[in-house]
């Protein structure tokens, strides 16, 4: 006879190792006798060696008798109950981590389905992560059926391959407890044969890197030989934005050329078209066809620059040695020629080219 601490009654040691050992009763009985051996101050291994319960069954049948009796005290399925205290410490043991109204639910499902201790484990675990909730996800209930239901649910949705998608959507419509539980599984079954959405292709986004792949727009005045005073009916052309929009009512022509510096400095740009014969300035290509760009807002003489004038009526560009007498119209700021014609003698091939 063994007296134990607490003031708990003492406990008949040989008897109960005797019942072990004999493996009377049922395994309820077996995990209490263990548990009272265990506070009576003997070691697991003690017990073993007296018993042949191993240490790791005498924890496994210890708190499998404590959850039993919480199932009790809460109250589980006739059926339920017959069935736990005959077998199934292992899968009771898995169900400890739950609260006791929790392992009740999860008892009277592990038997209506006849789920193994392996089972009880992913059913516990998936229940314990479900109840952490504040609510439900749609279509999933408060019961271990559906809290398993939603993880295979979960595990559907980041699956790619098609054949593990489908084992997993088996597993889940095994596992559901409610319709709806099993409606949301069956959506994703219903997935699986619906044609392949199409995504819509990659937007064509480019960004402008240079100064020059943003274009300067500039009026045309029009063409040599022009009247002087056509320059003042052309209108300011202000561009706004960062892609430099222009807005006007201008009738007339426009001209766009890359954003060279140059062009970007001039405040009021406008283009005349021409020959350059007919200014009177040295024209060093061999291409008649000419724009000219003039600079409204730069009327001050340099001796560095070309300016434009009235001559008579008409506008002319000339170089000034001396700060000229007549009014200055506007100063030269670009000569343009249009792109080079490919002679048609030149060889076709790039490697002559090169040569």
């Amino acid at each position: 006879m063994t007296e134990l601490t607490d003031n708990q009654p003492p406990i008949d040691t040989e008897a109960l190792l005797l019942m072990l050992r004999r493996k009377e009763g049922n395994w309820v009985g077996w995990g209490k006798a263990c548990q009272q051996l265990q506070k009576s101050g003997l070691n697991p291994q003690e017990i073993f060696e007296a018993t042949g319960f191993e240490p790791i069954q005498q924890n496994q049948i210890i708190v499998g008798a404590q959850v039993f009796d919480s199932l009790i005290s809460v109250g589980v399925a006739p059926a339920t109950e017959a069935h736990y205290q005959r077998v199934g410490s292992d899968s009771l043991y898995e169900l400890r981590i739950l609260s006791q109204a929790d392992r009740a639910a999860t008892a009277d499902y592990l038997h209506a389905r006849n789920i193994d201790s392996e089972g009880s484990k992913e059913v516990a675990k998936a229940f314990k992560e479900f109840a952490y909730m504040r609510q439900p996800p749609e279509g999933f209930t408060h019961h271990p059926g559906d809290a398993v239901a939603y993880q295979y649910w979960r595990y559907i949705k980041q699956q790619g391959d098609l054949t593990e998608k489908t084992r997993l959507i088996a597993r889940g419509l095994m596992f559901a407890h409610s319709q709806s539980a099993r409606n949301q599984i069956e959506k994703l079954l219903t997935a699986l044969t619906a044609p392949p959405k199409k995504t819509a292709p990659a937007l064509p986004v480019y960004r402008l890197q240079a100064d020059e792949e943003l274009p300067r727009t500039i009026p045309v005045a029009g063409e040599f030989p022009l009247e002087s005073s056509v320059l003042a009916d052309v209108p300011q052309i202000a561009a706004t934005g960062s892609f430099q929009i222009v807005k006007s009512n201008w009738a007339g022509g426009w001209v766009t050329f890359p954003g060279w510096g140059v062009l970007c400095k001039a405040e009021d740009p406008i283009a005349v078209i021409g020959d350059l014969k007919n200014l009177a300035l040295k024209n060093t290509t061999e291409s008649p066809e000419t724009i000219v760009i003039l600079d409204r807002s730069a009327t001050e003489w340099t001796e560095f620059d070309y300016f434009a004038i009235d001559r008579d009526g008409k506008l002319a560009i000339e170089w000034f040695e001396q700060p000229p007498t007549m009014p200055i119209l506007a100063k030269l700021v670009l000569i343009t020629h249009p792109k080079r014609p490919i002679d048609p003698d030149t060889p076709k091939d790039l490697w002559e080219l090169e040569d």
